[in-house]
């Protein structure tokens, strides 16, 4: 269907109806549409406040396993997978389960298309799919990270077409950003502040009580639009800032200024300064994304782009290049070319102690060494599948050897279960491109 623009009526016209809709009887307080790293652990934290709470997934493996007690995601453990079931979590196929919860939370995949912008079909499908499913009454909550107006100008008119009921009236409808950041142990749902932005004040208010049973403190702001741009302010501050330090590192090396010596003097000032560090690239699930989305809503409606997170991405996505040229350069100082060296990559994920490789620059990287002719070996203890043509894993048996024979061995990600300094010290050439060696030996980015 054609995206549009919803000219709603006044929020006093809205509520009446509404607020009657909201005694039926339901047998779930939330259903949670995607059971990935974003809807399972906030599946997880509802059962804690001894919610009822339903999943509903696509994949018959991920909820086959589920129901098994195994965890298919970083945060969770099998034993959290199998103490949520005990609490009740009812993971399914069966999408008519969302017609029996008073919310239904879509937390769906948002990447890029083959373009380089949004890419919006699992939202759509999820949509659809709860449209199909929508009573009177329903809050719905989208997460999935977008672009600013999607929830006012894609989801409420598909969930109006397959519902036959009206947004804001008949039904709450409210973006939240997950703010998931898998791997740490510090921050979690609980405790990481939520953003909520509604259609209408009530809606808006709906989504307030809902996420304080949830979580510890709720933020409220004006609109959907500025809930989803919110989130993508955050990832396009890193990726910018990461972007300079990566182009600071690059001129440091020429000018012979250690950039991780730097950073650290400049950590030392109390206020006005943050520390973002250099390294292969970025990845994951955000930052090489959401600045994309913004750039290109911008693009759309305003005939500009937003140049500094153009170059920013620019020059992120140019520096696994940057790193496969002072390979070379590494290998010419003992009169190798990078035609016909080994190359052993030390962890691939896109970050420390996480098995999650998404949108890793440790792939281009790996693919620019391959191109360039090099043997290409790469060790990760939480990897044991890596879909990059022409690059052998090495096990753990064989890590040792590896080492030790590659002409060059990159350390990509520092997980805590490397002694990076051994590493190096038994490596022919190191090169760290994490700022984790303390050894001399190491050749930092």
């Amino acid at each position: 269907m054609s995206v549009q623009t919803l000219v709603r009526p006044t929020d006093d016209q809205l509520v009446p109806s509404f607020v009657e809709d909201r005694t039926r009887s339901t047998v779930y307080d939330v259903a949670i549409v995607g059971l990935g790293y974003v809807g399972l652990p906030l599946a997880q934290e509802a059962c804690r406040t001894g919610m009822a709470v339903a999943g509903y997934d696509l994949s018959t493996r991920v909820v086959d396993g589920l129901v098994q007690g195994r965890s298919h995601v970083d945060d969770l453990s099998d034993a959290d997978v199998r103490d949520m079931t005990a609490a009740g979590f009812t993971p399914g196929t069966d999408a008519s389960v969302l017609a029996q919860a008073a919310v239904i939370v879509i937390c769906v995949p948002t990447p890029l298309s083959a373009t380089g912008g949004p890419d919006l079909g699992a939202v759509r499908g999820a949509v659809r799919t709860v449209g199909e499913q929508l009573q009177p009454g329903t809050l719905v909550i989208l997460e999935s990270t977008t672009y600013p107006g999607t929830t006012e100008d894609v989801v409420a008119p598909m969930l109006e077409e397959f519902s036959g009921l009206r947004a804001g009236r008949d039904f709450a409808l409210a973006f939240s950003p997950e703010r998931v950041d898998p791997g740490n142990a510090r921050f979690g749902i609980r405790n990481t502040p939520k953003v909520v932005g509604g259609l209408t004040p009530t809606c808006t208010e709906r989504t307030v009580e809902f996420y304080g049973r949830v979580v510890d403190r709720v933020v409220p702001v004006r609109s959907t639009r500025e809930a989803e741009t919110a989130k993508l302010l955050e990832n396009t501050y890193r990726q910018v800032n990461i972007a300079l330090v990566n182009e600071l590192a690059r001129a440091f090396h020429e000018l012979d200024i250690d950039v991780w010596d730097v950073i650290d003097a400049a950590s030392t000032k109390p206020f006005g300064f943050q520390a973002f560090r250099p390294g292969v690239g970025v990845g994951g699930h955000c930052i090489p994304i959401d600045p994309m989305y913004l750039n290109h809503q911008v693009l759309q409606q305003l005939g500009r782009p937003l140049r500094m997170v153009e170059l920013a991405q620019e020059i992120n996505t140019s520096q696994p290049s940057y790193v496969v040229a002072r390979v070379s350069e590494l290998l010419g100082r003992s009169g190798l070319a990078l035609q016909g060296a080994t190359v052993h990559l030390l962890g691939v994920t896109y970050k420390a102690n996480i098995a999650d490789d998404r949108e890793s620059p440790a792939h281009p990287l790996a693919e620019l060494l391959v191109a360039a002719g090099a043997h290409v070996t790469f060790h990760d203890p939480l990897v044991r599948e890596w879909d990059v043509a022409g690059v052998r894993r090495v096990s753990d048996a064989e890590q040792a050897t590896a080492v030790a024979g590659a002409d060059v061995v990159v350390l990509v990600q520092d997980h805590d279960g490397y002694d990076v300094d051994a590493l190096a010290l038994a490596a022919r050439t190191f090169l760290d491109t994490k700022g984790a060696a303390t050894t001399p030996v190491a050749h930092k980015l």
